[in-house]
């Protein structure tokens, strides 16, 4: 194997030492062992066996199984409100899993937002178009069962479910959180991201927001 090779794949340590051999294989012996104290039986290639950590997003789209998404254009402000959420619908036959979720593109007003579990969002519900797999190696393409909704200058607050929890941004700046996982939606239920602003409700605002989730198949 070439040196110049090897130095793409391996940090070279120039107080370390390597053999090669024609089949393309790599002895490593670092620098505290002596060339003396190097058995014949230890000079021949190495065998590696690879452990590694592998993200579970990473894993689950391996799988075909991860799906990311985005809501565009979702309006509020002048006394209104929107918002976007993750459905899985009844009959589905698989539970939700949030890994992420980002809203973004706030320019104009301070903003507040309000994630609720299984809840019944106001207004108007569209269907975002957005919406792929996260892995586009594997043919034909997995579709996923969860859809991504929204709502435009919608008034009120979600009804049923739960309020779980806020942020607050202001003008300019994106929230981002990473979940891993840990949000978990059966058939029926939902993860609602509702954004109003309060502090100065006369401005107009639009909103991007935009999730990453896994589906696991029910048992």
């Amino acid at each position: 194997m070439d040196k110049s090779i090897l130095d793409n794949f391996i940090p070279w340590k120039s107080a370390d030492f390597y053999t090669f051999s024609g089949s393309n294989t790599v002895t490593y012996f670092p620098s505290n062992v002596s060339s003396q104290e190097i058995s014949p039986e230890s000079q021949s290639p190495a065998s590696f066996n690879y452990v590694a950590e592998i993200p579970i997003a990473t894993a689950k789209s391996m799988e075909g199984k991860y799906f990311v998404g985005t809501a565009v254009n979702v309006r509020f402000g002048e006394a209104t409100n929107g918002w976007s959420r993750l459905y899985n619908p009844p009959g589905s036959g698989v539970n939700l899993y949030v890994n992420a979720w980002v809203i973004s593109d706030i320019i104009s007003t301070p903003f507040r937002v309000q994630i609720w579990f299984n809840s019944t969002p106001p207004g108007i519900i569209q269907e975002s178009p957005f919406v792929a797999s996260a892995n586009t190696a594997i043919i034909p393409r997995p579709q996923p069962k969860t859809i991504l909704q929204f709502g435009v200058g919608v008034r009120g607050f979600p009804t049923d479910g739960n309020l779980a929890f806020g942020r607050s941004g202001a003008a300019g700046t994106m929230i981002e959180e990473e979940e891993q996982g840990r949000f978990i939606f059966p058939p029926g239920g939902s993860f609602t991201v509702y954004l109003s602003n309060p502090d100065r409700p006369t401005l107009p605002a639009i909103a991007r927001v935009a999730f990453g989730w896994w589906e696991e198949p029910i048992l």
